[in-house]
C-alpha cells in the first residue's frame, strides 16, 4: 500500500492566498456590490490567521477597488461593473457644462455635444470620484437600517409559546 501523495505547500502569503479567496467570491458573485464583507474576526476563523493577516488581505482588496471600508462599521463590496477600480461609465460632459466651466479662462469654442476633455476630465473624474465615495456610504447605511428593521421586526414576534395555552 502506497502513502497518499501530500498537498503541495501554498507558497503565497496567507494574507495573499485569504485574499485571492476573497476576490474570486467577489467576483463569482457570492459577495454582491454593497454588501458588506465578513469581519476581520470571521476571516480569521475563516483561513485560520492572525488578526493582522486578516486586515492585510482586505486592505489588497481595497487597494484593487474591489471593496471599500467605512470606519466603525466595515467593508462592503464595491459597485464597480469590471472590478478593476476603475470607472466603467463613458461619460462625456454636455457642452453648456463645459461652457459654463471655462468661464474665467481663455475660452476655446466647443461645439455643441462636444466635450473639451482636457479642463473638464479631471473635475469630472474628481465629482464622480466623491459621488461614488457617498454612495457608498449610503449603500452602507441602508444596509445597516435593514439590519436594524430585521432585528425590530423579530423583537416584535411573540415568543413561540405566545398566546399561552390554557
Amino acid at each position: 500500500m502506497t502513502p497518499a501523495p501530500e498537498k503541495k505547500q501554498d507558497r503565497r502569503p496567507p494574507y495573499q492566498h485569504a485574499a485571492d479567496e476573497l476576490r474570486r467570491d467577489i467576483k463569482q458573485g457570492r459577495f454582491k456590490p454593497g454588501e458588506q464583507m465578513p469581519s476581520v474576526r470571521e476571516l480569521q476563523e475563516r483561513f485560520g490567521v492572525a488578526n493582522m493577516t486578516a486586515r492585510s488581505a482586505l486592505n489588497v482588496l481595497r487597494d484593487e477597488g474591489l471593496i471599500y471600508t467605512i470606519h466603525g462599521r466595515g467593508s462592503f463590496v464595491a459597485d464597480v461593473a469590471d472590478h478593476t477600480g476603475e470607472f466603467t461609465i463613458d461619460y462625456n460632459a454636455p457642452a453648456w457644462y463645459l461652457a459654463k466651466k471655462g468661464k474665467g479662462e481663455p475660452d476655446e469654442e466647443v461645439e455643441e455635444g462636444e466635450p473639451d476633455n482636457e479642463s473638464a476630465g479631471s473635475s469630472l473624474i474628481e465629482l464622480l470620484a466623491s459621488l461614488r465615495d457617498e454612495i457608498r456610504a449610503l449603500s452602507a447605511e441602508h444596509q445597516e437600517l435593514r439590519r436594524e428593521v430585521d432585528a425590530l421586526k423579530k423583537a416584535q414576534q411573540p415568543p413561540p409559546s405566545w398566546p399561552p395555552q390554557s
